[in-house]
């Protein structure tokens, strides 16, 4: 059994972070949020030609058929280099629903679109399955710079033009993710934009979700990774008392307990997108063990960088609180570490009901 990534998966890991490492450094990054949508095209264009937006996208559509794992490993170093980018929800959400309930007409406009980069999308979801108002979707991700939106309501998927839609900015922690609100009162929906209805559309969705969230968890590795780096660094040169402070025993126990948590979320986060790429039975489940834990350990991560920075960490030149915002912004995204742990009592209860009615 093959525990660690192949030579291919190195050198794609590999690729990504150079590639990262010159085209978004810290002071890209900074740059971007400065604005409301946080978004870069030029830096867009330049991941498009790395191939990323095609990588799970079947060739017949533009895209390289690739695996999970792969994707993983450029999620890995996206979060790494906290990229502010629509990549997410454009490739894992939209495409991926696209992909496993659309029309053959619908697969090869709006696959090959992504693949190629032409087009950035986002998936607005009615709350839980329910409006919060009569026609509105909280909390989209870079609804602004989307050039579709994937619509969900408790009834049916379809895709809509964001011309058609009202668009609203919110307040974000995660200043690299812009949040908006979308109503779906003005949605004009053609016949030819409704990908699936009632428990297909649900089954899509849930599927979708589960592929998103198991890759988020392989993001929030890479920024996990990140703050141990630069935390651990930061200690070997900070001085008190005429030595490092990496030689004292409490500091040592903090960049430890980072580690841990670090190493564990990756070891959950691959096994999740490989249970969903590979889509094996377990994959829910693997899906809400990683991200039970990775929600924690990011946030608990986060918290001893900054304290070992101390009053440092929280100023707004150190890079360690945006590092932060980003493990309390996905800490709840696409459900919380009791949500996912929930779900999860509620499968083996199921598992085990359903046993039990076969005897």
């Amino acid at each position: 059994m093959q525990f660690g990534l192949t030579e291919t998966q190195e050198a794609l890991k590999k690729s990504a972070r150079e590639f990262l490492n010159a085209e978004c450094p810290m002071a890209a990054v900074r740059k971007a949020i400065e604005t409301e949508t946080a978004f870069d095209a030029a830096l867009w264009s330049k991941i498009a030609a790395q191939g990323w937006t095609g990588l799970l996208i079947p060739e017949e559509y533009g895209g390289h058929g690739m695996g999970m794992v792969e994707m993983a490993v450029v999620l890995e170093e996206m979060g790494r280099a906290l990229l502010p980018s629509p990549f997410l929800s454009t490739t894992l959400l939209a495409a991926t629903i696209i992909e496993r309930g659309g029309t053959e007409e619908q697969k090869k406009k709006y696959l090959a679109a992504i693949a190629s980069g032409e087009a950035k999308a986002t998936l607005a979801q009615w709350h839980n399955g329910r409006p919060l108002g009569t026609d509105l979707c909280p909390l989209v991700t870079h609804a602004a710079v989307a050039d579709f939106i994937v619509c969900s309501t408790p009834e049916r998927l379809f895709i809509a033009p964001p011309d058609g839609l009202k668009i609203t900015h919110t307040p974000a922690l995660d200043l690299t993710r812009p949040l908006y609100e979308v109503s779906l009162k003005d949605a004009k929906v053609p016949e030819e934009n409704v990908i699936a209805t009632g428990d297909r559309a649900r089954d899509v969705l849930e599927t979708a979700l589960d592929i998103a969230t198991a890759g988020l968890t392989a993001e929030m590795t890479g920024g996990m990774q990140r703050l141990l780096d630069i935390t651990v660094e930061y200690a070997k040169t900070r001085k008190q008392f005429g030595r490092p402070i990496g030689q004292f025993q409490a500091v040592q126990h903090l960049c430890a307990d980072m580690l841990l948590m670090t190493e564990s979320s990756r070891s959950a986060a691959y096994y999740a997108c490989y249970a969903v790429g590979e889509r094996l039975p377990v994959a829910a489940e693997a899906v809400s063990i990683a991200k039970s834990y990775t929600s924690e350990a990011y946030r608990e991560t986060g918290n001893r960088a900054i304290q070992v920075h101390g009053g440092m960490g929280f100023t707004w030149e150190n890079d360690c609180h945006l590092y932060y915002r980003r493990a309390k912004a996905s800490e709840v995204a696409f459900g919380d570490a009791i949500h996912h742990r929930e779900r999860l009592a509620k499968m083996i209860i199921d598992r085990g009901t359903a046993a039990s009615a076969a005897d």
